[in-house]
């Protein structure tokens, strides 16, 4: 349920024995001629799981003893170099993933619990400084299409998940003025 047990593991002992875990994931959001829109980072060639798909803006694992709050800050700063403060996230949910799929021909579990939250304010992808090892690059993309590449059959170019993506457009439909 995303409360911490006190039990402190490592990232890859999570995935290897499908430990449920805590992350932190924030979705970059705006309106554009009326259009929502997500931006999605493209996870970079040498990532352990879904190497080269698009995914949420910034996310990541929230250490021991962290805040999902801080995590997200954390994560947002690190992966695309944007520097908010607490009041610029808005939290929009949590949900819980739990899947194994193959990557480099080894199984990698995941069984995440997720907060997520959603940052409003202008973006522009030049004054970005991504993550290297992370995020190859980003790009907008109206949440139609998203919707679309990520609904059955899904795109496997699109690895955002359903459940956070959801959760981020009842957020954008509840705050129409952004």
């Amino acid at each position: 349920k995303g409360i911490p047990t006190g039990e402190i593991i490592e990232r890859s002992e999570a995935h290897e024995n499908d430990i449920p875990h805590r992350t932190a994931h924030v979705w970059v959001v705006r309106m554009k001629n009326g259009k929502p829109q997500v931006l999605l980072q493209k996870r970079a060639a040498g990532k352990e799981s879904f190497p080269g798909c698009y995914d949420t803006s910034s996310a990541g694992h929230i250490h021991a003893g962290d805040e999902p709050l801080e995590s997200a800050l954390r994560e947002l700063e690190e992966e695309l170099g944007i520097k908010a403060d607490e009041s610029d996230l808005s939290y929009a949910g949590i949900f819980h993933s739990h899947y194994e799929k193959i990557f480099y021909a080894k199984p990698f579990r995941d069984n995440e619990i997720t907060f997520v939250y959603v940052y409003d304010r202008p973006v522009e992808i030049d004054d970005l400084t991504l993550q290297e090892d992370e995020v190859e690059s980003v790009k907008w993309f109206d949440a139609d299409y998203v919707q679309e590449k990520i609904s059955p059959p899904r795109d496997e170019l699109f690895c955002v998940p359903r459940e956070g993506f959801s959760l981020v457009m009842e957020w954008m439909m509840n705050n129409k003025n952004i």
